[in-house]
């Protein structure tokens, strides 16, 4: 199930960069990377191109064709390093902390031990008995 979510992360992540990061639940990259390639769509494109972009076929006009190479290069960069990102996050590759305590079996985060659920990824945990020593 994990590499099934990383791959999906990565797609919807190469279609509009911070979707797949939203899919991930980590809302604060999301955010930044749609807020990236937003910036970087606004700064490529004069208004007159953006008004031509009301359909499919004229945002692929605008794109090919009325863009420069460093324009395409730039914002298909943005869009491969956040579909990158989202994989390797998604499979749990990096930015995973060391913790001390119990940690999710399914996302491999820390768990609240007052909850019966993982609140990272909606798990059901079962209780944990605590030893009796008598």
């Amino acid at each position: 199930m994990t590499l099934v979510r990383a791959l999906v992360a990565a797609a919807c992540s190469l279609l509009f960069p911070g979707v797949g990061h939203a899919v991930l639940r980590e809302w604060v990259r999301a955010l930044f990377f749609s807020g990236l390639f937003v910036t970087a769509i606004a700064l490529s494109f004069s208004a007159d191109q953006l008004a031509a972009m009301s359909s499919l076929e004229g945002t692929w006009t605008v794109v090919t064709e009325e863009t420069s190479a460093v324009d395409r290069f730039v914002l298909a960069s943005i869009a491969l390093f956040t579909a990158t990102d989202a994989l390797f996050r998604g499979l749990g590759a990096i930015g995973r902390d060391d913790t001390e305590g119990p940690t999710c079996p399914h996302c491999g985060r820390p768990l609240d031990t007052d909850l019966e659920f993982c609140h990272w990824c909606t798990t059901r945990l079962e209780a944990v008995e605590p030893d009796s020593t008598s």
